[in-house]
């Protein structure tokens, strides 16, 4: 498997208290099923769709106090060269560089406004082996309360062109990696409630959207906004019942146009 262009998002886990809770929502929710747990790596469990890597999952560090969240990363040729200039640019290095065995190199870092995302230097692992499909990853956005310190931030660590949504309801910027969006930049006025950090959202496809949110309130899931139609299919910001946020999005119903973007 090649290594995907720096900047683009390879891969996505996130740490559950109730790892064995956290196996049925998602298996039931989104279909996964789970390999065998690394202790070596402290049980770092990945999932699998159709037999094929989307994410993992992994237990908190003991007595660590970490709360539930999808960590999304983004690819990195030089995972110690990308770690300078996040430091250079007003970031924070939250953890690492650090060589996961053969796997590759990780970076947990934070940018200016306080947004935590992750960076893989692929080895035997490159990351996502399905995207775009039902089960698997989708899209992500960072949702900010600091726009403007994003839009300086991430082009400037990774290689990143602009494009920016004309419209008058929503603060939207797309980053492109070789002329193709690969990551959303949403302003939070409006859109995170009062005293809700800012993150990066990850969605999920899946074939029926309802039908999923169906499922996930079974399982004591939250939906936060939606389901709504768009032009990019029918989507939701939900919960899993240990309070991790992500999206759903059911990207073979699409409904109107595209909104214009411009080069910024």
């Amino acid at each position: 498997m090649a290594a995907l262009p720096e900047g683009t998002p390879c891969w996505a886990d996130a740490m559950f208290t109730d790892l064995e809770g956290a196996k049925a929502f998602y298996g039931d929710v989104l279909g996964w099923t789970f390999g065998e747990s690394s202790s070596e790596f402290g049980n770092y469990t990945q999932a699998y769709s159709d037999g094929k890597a989307v994410a993992a999952i992994v237990p908190p560090v003991p007595g660590s106090q970490a709360q539930s969240v999808w960590c999304l990363y983004l690819a990195s040729p030089d995972a110690a060269a990308t770690a300078e200039r996040i430091r250079t640019n007003g970031g924070e290095v939250v953890m690492g560089p650090m060589q996961v065995g053969d796997f590759g190199t990780m970076v947990i870092a934070r940018d200016p406004g306080g947004v935590v995302f992750g960076v893989w230097q692929g080895g035997t692992h490159e990351g996502f082996e399905k995207q775009g499909e039902p089960g698997a990853y989708s899209w992500a956005e960072i949702v900010t309360r600091d726009p403007g310190r994003a839009d300086s931030f991430f082009p400037a660590v990774f290689p990143y062109g602009t494009r920016e949504m004309e419209s008058e309801q929503i603060d939207y910027r797309m980053f492109l990696v070789g002329g193709r969006p690969v990551l959303g930049r949403m302003g939070a006025e409006g859109v995170l409630p009062p005293g809700a950090p800012s993150y990066v959202s990850v969605y999920f496809a899946v074939d029926d959207t309802d039908a999923a949110i169906e499922r996930l309130k079974e399982h004591g899931g939250a939906v936060y906004f939606g389901p709504m139609d768009s032009p990019f299919g029918r989507f939701a910001a939900v919960g899993d019942q240990q309070g991790a946020a992500f999206g759903l999005i059911d990207l073979g119903r699409r409904e109107g146009d595209r909104p214009p973007t411009a080069d910024v």
